[in-house]
C-alpha cells in the first residue's frame, strides 16, 4: 500500500489480519461475538428492511467522481446503516472468460461497487426517503461504471431494474432487460436451457429467466 497508494498514508497496523468468517462478522458490525453466530439459522446480519443496488467497473474513477461522492454519503443519518462498498476483482479472475460460466463479470471489470442502505422497523415510515436516496446516489455513479448495458451483480437483486408480470411470466424482450444486466451475453444461453428443463415456467419469481416462448 506504501508503495502504490502512498497518499493514503497507511501503516500495517493500520491492517487488520482475520479469517473470512470473522471479517462478516466485522463488516455488519457485530464482531464483539465469534463466528458461530453464523451459525445461527434465524438471525440476519442485515437490518429487517433494506434496499440494495451493485455496479461493475471497469476503468478507474476519477478523483473528482470520488470527491463527489463525500456530500451525498453524509446525507444519511448516523443511525441509519448505509454504506457504499468497494469489492475488488481481477487476479485468478481475470483468468476466466465471460463465457466461462453463466456468471460473467470476471476478465477486465476493476471491482464491483455494492450500494445498500437498512433501517429498522420503526424507520418504515421513512422508508421511501431512504430508496430514493439510494437511486440518487446510483444515478450519480452513472457515467463512471459498465454501459451497454449498466451491469448489476444477481445476487443483489435490484427490481428497479425490471421485473417479471404480476403472474411471474415475462415476454423474452421483457426479461432481457434485467437478463442482460445480470449475465450480459450468456442471458440467450440461460434461456435456452430454460426453455428445454423448464417449458411450462414452473419455478419462476421476480427476475426469473423465461422460457424462449413466453
Amino acid at each position: 500500500m506504501q508503495e502504490r497508494f502512498p497518499e493514503l498514508g497507511l501503516v500495517k497496523e493500520d491492517f487488520i489480519e482475520m479469517p473470512w468468517t470473522e471479517s462478516v462478522l466485522f463488516i455488519n458490525g457485530i464482531s464483539n461475538e465469534t463466528s458461530e453466530a453464523l451459525l445461527e439459522r434465524n438471525r440476519s446480519l442485515l437490518p429487517p428492511s433494506f434496499k440494495s443496488k451493485s455496479d461493475f467497473v471497469h476503468e478507474p474513477v476519477p478523483e473528482i467522481a470520488l470527491q463527489g461522492l463525500w456530500p451525498q454519503l453524509l446525507e444519511v443519518d448516523e443511525a441509519i446503516s448505509a454504506h457504499q462498498t468497494f469489492i475488488a476483482y481481477g487476479g485468478m479472475m481475470d483468468e476466466i472468460s465471460e463465457t466461462e460460466t453463466p456468471f460473467p463479470h470476471r476478465k477486465g471489470t476493476l471491482y464491483k461497487i455494492h450500494y445498500n442502505i437498512g433501517w429498522q422497523e420503526e424507520e418504515n415510515i421513512r422508508s421511501q426517503r431512504y430508496i430514493s436516496w439510494m437511486r440518487k446516489l446510483y444515478s450519480y455513479m452513472g457515467p463512471f461504471v459498465s454501459k451497454s448495458p449498466r451491469a448489476a451483480y444477481v445476487n443483489y437483486r435490484d427490481l428497479d431494474i425490471g421485473r417479471n408480470n404480476d403472474d411471474g411470466k415475462a415476454s423474452y424482450k421483457q426479461a432481457s432487460v434485467w437478463g442482460r444486466k445480470y449475465f450480459k451475453n450468456n442471458f440467450d444461453r440461460l434461456v435456452s436451457v430454460k426453455t428445454k428443463i423448464d417449458p411450462e415456467n414452473f419455478f419462476k419469481h421476480e427476475q426469473s429467466i423465461p422460457p424462449h416462448f413466453h
